[in-house]
């Protein structure tokens, strides 16, 4: 099974969304603009170049499209064995392994980019990448320049990005190309992110990440700011935060990421990135070179996932002698009526217990308001929707051991 990892400002592009439009995916969008309260639809296919450039605007259509994809691939079946997410993409992560719910998630990529912007706007800054030298050179490059500029992302063992006062950026890019860096490209952000000129922002996604709820997610997330994984719901709400001011160590986060697969059916990973564009693949084929990395930008890349996930299982399947699961015969599955965020019957934070009774036309809980109901008669199993995620016509909700 493959590890999933989303990506963060910089990826966007106008029209990114244009080629989910006639996919049944697209009517994520829909809930997404209500979520936040944002014509989304406008920011994936109409925007230009200087409109997505905006923090507040390419957070959000980032996030958006990242979910979209995500979505699609979730009608495959297919599920990640870890996540990861880049900056903002972090967010795509918690949500995706049910750590955040769909509308909380668009609740705190809005605010976020709102308080970036603004911490952008009142200390203007830059961002820039280099190519070619390792992120210990360009930390001294930017120690020497003598200003205002950091090392913002340590992204690969070929690409590092520094941020900062545009001159002190300037100044310590020159210089990394005097120790032997190759390039410079600058990034196409609004500010000089993951660094101290984005301290302001913090007390207002502080405020904002206090009304939510943070869950337990299915699988391990990958963090930004300790490159560790958690399985654990608590502590999120400080990585989050810290994560405004703090260098992605990216690079880190991949070679924890590529520990967590399983290597005994194969000397190879797969790392399938969700989202506009393909920098992440790029970056993972840099520093970990002995796993296969592809993105998913378009509908078109479905059938190639699928391929590359039918080869791995086959090797595992080989390796293991696993011949598939079964499903009992006395086993029922409770189903989706509709599209939407799912909220179980007994609140934000209930869920029926385990081995309860469940009768014809229980009620489960709802999504988007309509009700969830069993068609059977059992005992219940479990649940397979969270609470606040965003579920698909016709997904499992509930598992039961018919009587």
């Amino acid at each position: 099974m493959p590890a999933f990892v989303f990506p963060g400002q910089g990826s966007q592009r106008p029209g990114m969304g244009r080629p989910w439009v006639d996919h049944a995916s697209w009517e994520l969008v829909r809930d997404a603009s209500d979520a936040s309260g944002r014509d989304l639809q406008h920011l994936l296919l109409d925007a230009d170049a200087a409109e997505l450039t905006e923090t507040r605007n390419a957070q959000l259509a980032t996030f958006t499209l990242s979910l979209v994809v995500l979505d699609a691939v979730e009608r495959l079946g297919i599920e990640p064995t870890a996540c990861a997410g880049h900056s903002v993409g972090e967010y795509t992560a918690l949500v995706a392994t049910g750590a955040l719910g769909f509308e909380a998630g668009f609740r705190l990529v809005a605010e976020r980019g709102d308080a970036m912007q603004a911490s952008a706007d009142d200390q203007p800054g830059i961002m820039l990448m280099v190519a070619g030298s390792d992120a210990e050179t360009v930390d001294i490059a930017c120690r020497l320049a003598d200003g205002p500029v950091w090392l913002a992302n340590d992204n690969s063992t070929d690409e590092v990005v520094i941020a900062g006062e545009e001159t002190a950026v300037r100044r310590a890019g020159a210089l990394a190309l005097e120790m032997g860096a190759r390039t410079l490209a600058p990034v196409a952000v609004g500010g000089a992110f993951h660094t101290p000129f984005m301290a302001s922002a913090r007390n207002r996604l502080t405020k904002a990440l206090r009304t939510v709820t943070f869950r337990r997610p299915d699988v391990p997330v990958v963090a930004n700011v300790d490159a560790r994984a958690h399985t654990d719901a608590e502590g999120w709400e400080r990585l989050l935060v810290t994560q405004l001011t703090s260098p992605v160590r990216w690079r880190q986060a991949m070679a924890r990421l590529g520990g967590l697969e399983d290597q005994s059916a194969s000397a190879e990973h797969l790392f399938v990135e969700l989202g506009p564009g393909s920098a992440l693949t790029r970056l993972a084929a840099q520093s970990l070179p002995g796993m296969t990395a592809l993105a998913v930008t378009g509908p078109d890349d479905l059938d190639r996932l699928v391929e590359a996930l039918a080869a791995d299982s086959a090797l595992h399947m080989f390796a293991s002698g696993h011949q598939g699961e079964h499903l009992y015969v006395s086993e029922r599955m409770v189903i989706s009526p509709c599209a939407g965020v799912f909220q179980p019957a007994d609140g934000e934070e209930g869920h029926p217990a385990t081995d309860d009774p469940v009768d014809v036309g229980s009620l489960l809980g709802t999504v988007s308001g309509v009700e969830v109901r069993s068609a059977f008669a059992g005992s219940l199993m479990g649940m397979l929707a969270h609470p606040g995620e965003r579920v698909q016509t016709g997904q499992p909700i509930a598992w039961l051991r018919a009587r």
